[in-house]
């Protein structure tokens, strides 16, 4: 009652002081993907307010060879900044709600650029790009080849980003230049976005998280930090070549703030590869949970706990995300390099669908594969089968065949793999999964998410909300600045309008599909070799 009797001023000042403290609070995502950037922006909930998403040019220079222009990808989140915030303003929202940024991004793939002017030295190398096979051969041949594994958790292959590196500085001259001047700088996309966000040369903020460092083949898994062993295993001079600095996750002040954009100051505070990104967007935050994303690749990631667990069956051994200490995780990953590219290749190559979303509608007009398997191996076969000289094969073409039969068996190649990775998964840990959390794009798709449980035999649990890479940087910035304070706060974040697949088929039907699929494999084995 005291407050009748305040004057009309003192009151208007209580009430926009008490505005001003339940105002909420907003944390922004960029997400930079193979095909595409975006920027989300997410409320305490998980819920997403406001979006906004930009494609960009696929560079493909020669066969096997997938590159970027690394300023379209800096230009091209900046857009999706500007326009997200322009969304959640429209809303009544202002940026000044917006606390904090995260980064998620596509791993492997690799930017050099000089330190003295900041200018990106050639076109980003993607992480599908399989240019490098030749000299990848010939690294597998050099002593000490088979030791790199358990330091890094990474085997030899083109997939890694020093086989990237390696390349430009053997075929690049204005790379190797630099390089003799000691002025290379070398980053995977996260380190990219984070200097020149800042402002380039004027901050210099060149950094990375242990999740993208550890796909590097420098980093070791045990220290997260730079293994000169490693580096001198691959011949390179750390006083020619400049690494990002290793720093945690979620981190106050390490990546700086945004230089530009509408959210000019915003400080960045999280930082996770994209797949790392999912799993902790899938809350899967203790040992046994595990996270398949279906986008342009397909990733599953299976947390082993608080020590790295290295694979004997194929598989990589990466980090999947350091928020301090007692908070620091390990994967077990699996990865395949063609899920929804798959999807686009039927679009743009065979124009079998107009757009991306048909491709299941054109499965189901048919009730099985029609005796066809689509091995889409366009660059090769990653976990567990790591066969660099495997290509594309579709096996079982008859004249009763339909494109029908074709869109079953490439949304099936996805589902099979999957399947592969899951057993030497199990192999690997000890301990069958007994279910699988899905996001990304394919996911959205009830036709492959049930031929997914009817082949691995196991519950797929598919969240109402998808978004959970861009989910998942979002958390690592928030955690950092006390939108959230502990994993216990995100236990009723985004855990509504679930839908859960069961498996629908026998095991033993499910076993000799599989084997059909084990099959194709072996007979798309070299291709590239010459008769």
């Amino acid at each position: 009652m005291l407050s009748s009797f305040l004057p009309k001023r003192l009151k208007d000042r209580r009430l926009r002081k008490s505005k001003t403290m339940i105002r909420p609070t907003f944390v922004g995502a960029i997400d930079q993907g193979t095909t595409s950037s975006r920027f989300l922006i997410f409320n305490q909930k998980g819920e997403v307010v406001a979006t906004h998403q930009l494609e960009f040019k696929q560079y493909y220079p020669h066969p096997g060879w997938h590159e970027h222009d690394p300023e379209e990808l800096i230009s091209s989140v900046e857009i999706c900044v500007d326009g997200a915030v322009e969304e959640f303003e429209k809303q009544g929202h202002t940026r000044e709600q917006i606390v904090a940024v995260g980064i998620t991004n596509q791993r492997e793939t690799t930017v050099v650029w000089d330190k003295t002017t900041g200018k990106a030295l050639h076109n980003a190398i993607v992480w599908t790009d399989a240019r490098s096979q030749e000299l990848v051969r010939k690294l597998k041949n050099r002593i000490g080849a088979g030791e790199l594994t358990s330091r890094c958790g990474l085997p030899l292959s083109t997939y890694p980003s020093v086989s990237k590196l390696l390349w430009l500085l053997g075929n690049v001259q204005e790379v190797k230049e630099a390089y003799e001047r000691g002025h290379l700088a070398f980053g995977t996309v996260d380190s990219w976005l984070a200097f020149k966000l800042n402002g380039g040369t004027a901050r210099n903020i060149h950094v990375t998280d242990p999740s993208n460092a550890s796909r590097t083949m420098f980093m070791n898994l045990e220290t997260l930090e730079y293994d000169a062993e490693l580096i001198d295993w691959f011949r390179l001079d750390r006083n020619k070549v400049i690494l990002p600095r290793i720093v945690r996750s979620s981190d106050t002040e390490a990546y700086g703030s945004l230089a530009t954009t509408s959210l000019k100051g915003t400080k960045i505070t999280g930082c996770l590869g994209d797949q790392s990104a999912a799993l902790v967007g899938q809350k899967g935050f203790t040992a046994g949970l595990a996270k398949n994303t279906y986008g342009t690749g397909c990733f599953l990631l299976y947390n082993v706990g608080p020590k790295p667990v290295i694979s004997t069956h194929g598989l990589l051994t990466t980090v999947a995300f350091d928020f301090g200490e007692g908070k620091r995780m390990y994967a077990l990953e699996g990865s395949i390099a063609v899920a929804g590219s798959s999807v686009q290749f039927l679009k743009n190559n065979f124009g079998f669908i107009e757009s991306s979303s048909e491709l299941s509608a054109l499965a189901e007009e048919v009730e099985d594969n029609g005796g066809c398997t689509f091995v889409t191996a366009f660059s090769g076969l990653f976990a567990p089968y790591w066969i660099d000289d495997a290509r594309g094969t579709i096996f079982g073409i008859t004249s009763y065949t339909k494109r029908g039969h074709i869109a079953r068996a490439t949304l099936e190649a996805t589902c099979f793999q999957t399947q592969a990775i899951l057993r030497a998964m199990e192999k690997d840990s000890g301990k069958p999964l007994a279910e699988l959390a899905v996001d990304g794009g394919m996911c959205n798709s009830d036709l492959i998410m049930q031929t997914q449980s009817d082949f691995t035999g196991i519950t797929v649990n598919r969240p109402g909300m998808r978004e959970t890479t861009a989910l998942g940087a979002a958390i690592a910035a928030g955690l950092a600045v006390g939108v959230w304070n502990s994993f216990d706060d995100l236990e009723k974040v985004n855990n509504e309008g679930r839908t859960i697949f069961k498996p629908a088929i026998s095991a033993q039907e499910a076993g000799k599909k599989f084997a059909r699929w084990e099959k194709a494999v072996e007979m798309s084995r070299g291709w590239l070799n010459e008769a």
